[in-house]
């Protein structure tokens, strides 16, 4: 099915078995990031569940600027409670360091805090947005939910992310073509530690790079270098002249000394093509 092909949403047999899944839950939380997943679950707990669904942000400081005052934004939009929790991951020396299984600590002290937020609220079950899709592909993070017993629906359903784009187009739910965002960790090579201050300066290049139309980006930050991860089909664009010099000023007035453009284009995970075969390969939930 390609993507965002209109469904009949009433009747659709997916559709159904999410939403019966979902009300035999009694109530639940959302780990909601705004994104398309994670709006389409909401979504479809809230005509499940009514107001035994709700949604909660953890706030971090490897959120890119502006997606907690937008996940807050579509949360209301849907109607639905929507709770923010801070979380000081600034103090998490496993997280700092950036190891090649960042993500699982990460996710455990994530998802500890909405644990906590889910029995503030006296809603029995925490749920997120993990999808068939992502266990094709290597999630450190699918480990730490496991352990705390959060339930992903969407996966339990087999809806993959075509599922989630096609269904939210169908249900009307704004954005469901959006480009994912994950956190902005994934653009530093494992190993080296994470700083505010470099992910200010990634957060800082690419909101340039989508202000000049380049939707799906990547700024990958090796320190004085910044390897640029476009769509296939802008990189002949961004190449040319002037636009390239424009881009390479703006690195460069943001700390990077080389700027360069990768040949392969934009693709999810390729921070991990340094990691083992046996690392990278994913492993059954």
């Amino acid at each position: 099915m390609a993507d965002c092909d209109p469904v009949p949403p009433m009747g659709d047999p997916r559709l159904v078995r999410l939403e019966e899944s979902l009300r035999a839950l009694g109530g639940c939380l959302v780990a909601y990031s705004g994104g398309v997943d994670s709006t389409f679950l909401l979504a479809v707990a809230r005509r499940a569940l009514g107001e035994r669904a709700a949604a909660a942000t953890v706030r971090t400081f490897l959120l890119d600027r502006g997606e907690v005052a937008d996940a807050r934004d579509r949360a209301a939009a849907l109607g639905a409670r929507h709770e923010i929790v801070d979380l000081d991951l600034a103090a998490a020396p496993e997280v700092l360091a950036n190891p090649p299984d960042r993500c699982y600590h990460c996710k455990r002290l994530v998802f500890t805090a909405l644990r906590r937020c889910a029995d503030g609220l006296r809603l029995p079950v925490l749920i997120d947005a993990t999808h068939a899709d992502d266990r094709l592909e290597r999630r450190p993070g699918v480990r730490a939910l496991r352990e705390l017993g959060v339930v992903s629906p969407l996966a339990a359903a087999g809806l993959g992310k075509n599922d989630v784009r096609a269904l939210s187009a169908a249900l009307g739910i704004e954005g469901a073509d959006r480009p994912s965002s994950p956190c902005l960790a994934t653009r530093v090579p494992y190993g080296v530690r994470i700083t505010t201050e470099r992910l200010r300066r990634i957060s800082g290049a690419e909101q340039m790079l989508r202000a000049l139309g380049f939707e799906g980006t990547r700024v990958r930050d090796y320190g004085d270098l910044a390897r640029i991860e476009l769509q296939p089909a802008d990189l002949e664009r961004a190449a040319a002249w002037p636009l390239r010099r424009g881009i390479v000023e703006s690195l460069r007035e943001l700390g990077y000394r080389y700027v360069t453009l990768d040949l392969a284009g934009y693709r999810s995970g390729s921070m991990d093509e340094v990691l083992p075969e046996t690392e990278r390969t994913p492993r059954a939930s």
